[in-house]
């Protein structure tokens, strides 16, 4: 499955190259309809946003991410998704803020539109699911190993990873976490410094009745199969 996930990837990013549009930014549709998490439609309008998670202390079970290696776009990427996928519900109360702890591996241009963005009032059943069991996220990131992905150019990086979560409830429930393969384009904002600058994802597919989110909300929604 992995394997067709990665040929999906490298499609739409190919026909987008093709067209001279490239990866779309990570701000390019914030509170579009197709996006998964929060996972909002836009067809049903919502009263206020979602307040900001409590800052997190010694009791918060967010995963370790060590800090990359500017240098190294691979570790960059990998951080970054590591974050911006990892949740406490009992902290946390939207994927907003785990994007916003992602922010110092992005551009300056994608941090501001990540700060500036405000999410809808609902973060979808996967959500509400983890919530209900006060759970915590984990995920594993797994470099694309087969050489997919558009390739590099002298100023970006384009690398291909499969995100892997999983679900801890403090209740002892256990479910499915983050699903998705991921492309993400990243820029050299400095000598030697990486940053992440947009990203294309394709959820995994989920068996009924699974848990899983499929995307962060940060990601291009207008290409990926959701």
């Amino acid at each position: 499955m992995r394997r067709g996930l990665v040929l999906a990837v490298t499609a739409i990013v190919a026909t987008s190259l093709l067209t001279g549009c490239g990866l779309r930014d990570l701000g390019d549709d914030k509170g579009s309809a197709a996006s998964p998490l929060p996972g909002v439609s836009e067809t049903f309008p919502l009263k206020a946003p979602p307040p900001a998670g409590k800052p997190l202390d010694a009791q918060a079970k967010v995963q370790p991410v060590p800090a990359p290696d500017p240098a190294d776009p691979v570790a960059v990427a990998h951080a970054w998704l590591t974050t911006a996928y990892t949740y406490d519900t009992a902290y946390d109360s939207s994927p907003q803020d785990a994007n916003l702890r992602a922010l110092v591996y992005l551009t300056d241009q994608q941090a501001e539109a990540e700060r500036s963005y405000r999410p809808g009032a609902a973060s979808g059943a996967a959500w509400a699911t983890w919530a209900e069991h006060k759970a915590w996220t984990t995920v594993e990131i797994t470099a694309d190993d087969e050489g997919q992905g558009p390739g590099d150019t002298p100023g970006a990086s384009y690398r291909t990873f499969a995100v892997d979560g999983k679900a801890h409830g403090r209740d002892g429930w256990t479910g499915t976490g983050p699903q998705l393969t991921a492309v993400v384009k990243l820029v050299m904002t400095g000598p030697g410094t990486w940053k992440v600058a947009g990203a294309t994802v394709i959820p995994a597919a989920t068996p009924p009745g699974s848990v899983a989110t499929s995307a962060p909300r940060s990601a291009s929604p207008s290409t990926t199969a959701r």
